[in-house]
């Protein structure tokens, strides 16, 4: 699970595409990888995310990101949940089923667990997702 970025030739995958790595397949041992969906097609994208907060210093609840598609699909993710910082980054892998290329938007949601008198704003200073191979 912590073995990103992928090396620049990419991650050594089973099935279809395993002959894209020729030089993997006489080594012993090899570890390959095999991200799949729940539903057809069954593909996934390995992604990181980071996310940095601004707003209130410290309050309960949860991260998530939506993905949208070119074909109107949407996919969310739970990035972080319970106590949230403004003063920490989280970072998560994903194995999205969003293919990064027909990615058009990408939502930032903040929950809160409890309900207050307070108003508090959270948002995300910044995103950052890395892509986990080009193609």
């Amino acid at each position: 699970g912590n073995c990103f970025p992928c090396p620049k030739e990419g991650c050594p995958m089973m099935g279809h595409y395993a002959d894209r790595f020729p030089d993997k397949l006489k080594r012993v041992n090899q570890k390959y990888f095999l991200n799949t969906a729940a539903d057809e097609p069954f593909a996934t994208w390995r992604q990181k995310v980071f996310i940095k907060l601004y707003g209130v210093k410290k309050t309960r609840g949860d991260i998530n990101l939506i993905f949208y598609d070119t074909q109107g699909h949407t996919k969310e993710y739970e990035i972080a949940n319970g106590d949230l910082s403004q003063d920490e980054v989280y970072t998560k892998y994903l194995d999205v089923e969003i293919n990064p290329k027909n990615t058009t938007k990408i939502e930032f949601l903040w929950n809160k667990a409890i309900f207050s008198l307070l108003w508090a704003r959270l948002g995300a200073e910044r995103v950052n997702i890395i892509h986990g191979e080009d193609g």
